[in-house]
């Protein structure tokens, strides 16, 4: 299998090299220049497959230079079971009737992005040394909370790497933040900045293609490549959960193969839904993929109406990881459902990048309607949602978890269609303990300490806390350094020491 670029589709490369690049010369972003085609009997064929022997089954597919050796390595590193609080990897609970909720986050860093980040530092080792071998990568991260934890975790001490994550300096949750400035590694280096996740993410992408830093980098023999959805490696991991789900689902008789689902996705930069998208495509019965946007609800707006306009007021939420307003991974989807036309994507995200919005054809709406729905929650519902959620069936999530619950109700009731649905679940309610705890509770206002609340909340529910929170406590912070978001290309010298 050969990749190509959505701003470029003479490109070919190979799957090492899609992931070492991050993103290619010219901006756009690296995609299948085909996908794999997945029969009913070869997904029922998965159904007693542990996670790991699933994964390497999707896999494949899609790394077709890496040698079965390779593969194997990766996979079993990635996804050995003691780095994992729940045997099943990313198991599927069924909370009520057709309601099916898939917990992402029982890995080290107690979010979804554990699913690819435990694997990408692997697939980025092999296609190093397949395609760069004696470069030391530098890994160069925006996060707006969970990417940066999860990139760090999965790349601390990794030889011949760097890794660099930028966060917004008031737009994470306390535990996000605790859990970035503390991690441990020698190649590691975290910075805040003073701006929102898109000034992070837009300073990043900005960077990858600057020639004269790149130049910089090449005389100390480095290479830039990310840890961001925009880097192949990190969204194709995601493909694999969606048909685990499925075979659970298939597995515990709530359907049979073959059936239709529906999927509900909480988002901000399009990744998570994406690999969705890509799953339905390689045939996956997925009947609609539901957006699920917070108070940023720039996406709903898109999928609903046709124009991208992140010209608007921005919402810093109790929901983080989606508080986006430039959604990287759209413009994969904008490329394939244009009919992988790399010049009309060009025009959009060049308008996007001078007037800060664009408009799709008729056409492309009407498509993207066919596939998608959307719809948003503000925190009011957020909170509303958590407190039922827990009160009718003992289910806690957290708010990000929330705001796709909310949506997937709202889509009930406005369209009668109820056939058994999976919900991402993407974080831990603990990483979020004070925002849902004060959904639970209206006498908690005043804890202002971090694991006093989480001590409150595991109080009040008997939720258990994950190991990987509770070993934060005590621990040294070890970066405390701001910047602007003008000045991250010298922090990124700074911190590389060059």
């Amino acid at each position: 299998m050969f990749y190509t670029s959505t701003r470029d589709n003479s490109i070919r490369v190979t799957a090492a090299q899609a992931i070492a690049r991050g993103i290619s010369e010219e901006g756009g972003l690296f995609v299948p220049c085909e996908l794999p085609s997945f029969s009913i009997q070869k997904i029922e064929s998965m159904v007693e497959m542990d996670y790991i022997n699933r994964a390497k089954t999707v896999l494949k597919e899609f790394l077709t230079d890496f040698s079965d050796e390779e593969l194997e390595y990766c996979v079993n590193g990635a996804y050995a079971k003691e780095k994992f609080s729940n045997e099943k990897i990313a198991p599927t609970v069924n909370v009520n009737g057709n309601e099916n909720i898939l917990e992402l986050w029982h890995g080290p860093t107690c979010a979804f992005k554990d699913m690819a980040l435990q694997l990408l530092p692997y697939l980025m080792t092999v296609s190093a040394k397949k395609t760069a071998d004696g470069k030391t990568i530098v890994i160069l991260v925006a996060t707006s909370g969970d990417t940066g934890k999860a990139a760090l975790e999965g790349f601390k001490n990794v030889e011949n790497t760097k890794i660099l994550v930028f966060y917004p300096v008031d737009g994470v949750s306390p535990m996000q933040k605790l859990q970035m400035t503390t991690q441990e590694g020698e190649n590691v280096a975290v910075c805040a900045i003073n701006g929102n996740f898109d000034d992070a993410q837009s300073a990043v992408k900005s960077i990858f293609t600057d020639d004269e830093i790149k130049a910089e980098l090449a005389k100390k023999n480095m290479m830039f490549s990310s840890a961001n959805s925009i880097n192949w490696g990190r969204l194709v991991p995601q493909i694999v959960y969606y048909f685990s789900t499925y075979c659970d689902l298939v597995e515990q008789k709530r359907i049979s193969c073959g059936d239709e689902i529906n999927v509900v996705v909480p988002t901000g930069n399009f990744g998570n839904i994406l690999a969705a998208y890509y799953a339905k495509k390689m045939g996956l019965p997925i009947k609609k993929l539901i957006c699920a946007s917070n108070s940023n609800n720039v996406l709903t707006d898109f999928i609903n109406g046709g124009e991208y306009n992140k010209n608007r007021e921005f919402f810093t939420t109790t929901s983080p990881s989606m508080d986006i307003l430039i959604s990287s991974n759209l413009e994969r989807l904008l490329y394939h459902i244009s009919g992988e036309n790399a010049h009309l994507v060009n025009e959009l995200m060049s308008s996007l990048s001078s007037d800060g919005k664009y408009t799709v054809t008729d056409d492309i709406r009407e498509k993207i309607g066919e596939l998608f729905s959307a719809g948003f929650s503000d925190e009011k519902g957020v909170f509303e949602t958590i407190k039922e959620q827990f009160e009718n069936y003992h289910y806690l999530c957290d708010t990000h978890t929330a705001v796709a619950v909310k949506v997937y109700e709202d889509y009930v009731k406005t369209s009668g269609d109820d056939i058994p649905t999976v919900i991402d679940s993407t974080a831990s309610p603990y990483k979020f303990s004070k925002s849902v705890l004060n959904a639970l509770s209206s006498d908690t206002n005043d804890i202002s300490d971090e694991f006093k609340t989480v001590y409150e909340l595991n109080k009040l529910t008997g939720a258990e806390v994950p190991k990987p929170l509770k070993a934060l406590k005590d621990k040294e912070v070890r970066f405390k350094e701001i910047c602007s978001k003008e000045n991250m290309s010298e922090m990124v010298f700074k911190l590389l020491n060059i």
